[in-house]
């Protein structure tokens, strides 16, 4: 199993999401990471739904060791230094400001440990008019134009998981890399800035695009026009979805599979140009089609003919799945308190194997005497 990062320290000092998922895509790739938590308490997403290891915490804190210091108090303060002392890189996710308070500034840890790459992660930034304003998920996606893509027009509604929450800390992540690569030949750290504004920004790439170039302003069915994407319900309630795109042996494909291969004699589903100005045409044909068989029944006709396809799986289901069971995208491990981790594995297979060894996320302060002994020694 390939550790790419094995030998790289990371600190964190993360809550909630951008920082722990920065800080879990390194300690997936090998690196040692130490989350640095408040006693008691620890960060603030394990205890969401009671106790202290709550599914939302769970999900982007494993492959990490956790320690428990209060760094207000000076001996907490020591040893916090002493974890930066010899770390590649700290990742923090608080307001601008916050981490000078707790003795976890750039300057004060880059005085400590010129080496250090200090990843500082926050929500608009660290200057201009927005920089104190609280920043969360939905804020980020709204201020970057991407949640008028996912909202429903006719009734607007925040749907869908804190995207914009993980898309941060994978750039994060991505950033460390970058230059984690650039210190092998200047031998010094480097500050990090994101903000989940920049992020999502960065994220929604497309949409700035389309209106750079051609003054459109993107809605939720431009994409699912021009790409020609469907989602049907079945006659066992379960759902499937189609990707047609462009080729129109696609389409050819899926007329047969639907019995209807007269299709494009209708004007208004001749080609390509016409299906996508009448995609409520063809939803309102295809709909009734599709709730007469069920989604076995779809997905082995759709497979005969090669047509881009996939069950419209349910979380408990998409695991379950023959390719997914194959790719062994499930992962689990024992926690000696907390029993069986199930997780999703990470996606990089390196010379052809995936890495399939995962640890459980800690419980608060399970490595703090671990820890604290490596550092006396």
């Amino acid at each position: 199993m390939a550790k790419v990062l094995a030998g790289v320290k990371v600190v964190e000092m993360g809550t909630f999401i951008t920082g722990p998922a920065a800080a879990m895509h390194l300690g997936d790739l090998g690196a040692d990471v130490i989350k640095v938590e408040k006693p008691e308490t620890g960060d603030p997403f394990r205890a969401f739904k009671g106790g202290l290891y709550s599914p939302h915490y769970q999900t982007y804190n494993r492959n990490k060791r956790s320690i428990a210091l209060d760094t207000a108090q000076a001996e907490d303060r020591k040893v916090f230094h002493r974890l930066i002392a010899d770390a590649d890189v700290f990742i923090q996710n608080f307001r601008p400001g916050v981490a000078e308070k707790l003795g976890a500034g750039e300057t004060e840890l880059q005085a400590i440990n010129p080496r250090l790459i200090y990843v500082a992660i926050s929500g608009f930034g660290t200057s201009g008019p927005a920089r104190d304003r609280p920043a969360y998920d939905t804020v980020a996606q709204a201020a970057s134009g991407f949640l008028r893509l996912v909202v429903p027009p006719d009734k607007p509604r925040v749907i869908g998981p804190a995207l914009a929450d993980a898309v941060t800390g994978f750039y994060a992540a991505f950033g460390v890399l970058a230059a984690l690569n650039e210190r092998h030949a200047t031998g010094r750290g480097r500050r990090i800035d994101i903000s989940m504004l920049e992020a999502m920004c960065h994220f929604n790439l497309d949409s700035f695009t389309h209106w750079f170039s051609e003054g459109e302003v993107m809605n939720p069915l431009s994409r699912p026009r021009v790409s020609q994407s469907y989602t049907f319900e079945c006659s066992d309630g379960k759902w499937i979805a189609l990707h047609m795109s462009s080729p129109p042996k696609f389409w050819e494909g899926l007329a047969k599979v639907i019995g209807k291969p007269d299709l494009f004699d209708d004007p208004r589903f001749k080609d390509r140009f016409a299906r996508i100005d009448n995609q409520d045409a063809l939803i309102e044909v295809m709909g009734p089609i599709f709730r007469g068989k069920t989604r076995d029944q779809w997905c082995a006709a759709l497979e005969l003919e090669g047509v881009p396809y996939s069950p419209a799986y349910d979380s408990n289901e998409a695991l379950e799945d023959p390719q997914a069971r194959h790719l062994k995208i499930e992962v689990s491990a024992m926690h000696p308190q907390m029993g069986l981790f199930r997780t999703v594995r990470n996606p990089l297979n390196f010379d052809g194997e995936p890495d399939l060894v995962v640890t459980a996320a800690p419980t608060l302060d399970e490595h703090g005497a671990e820890i604290r002994k490596a550092l006396e020694t």
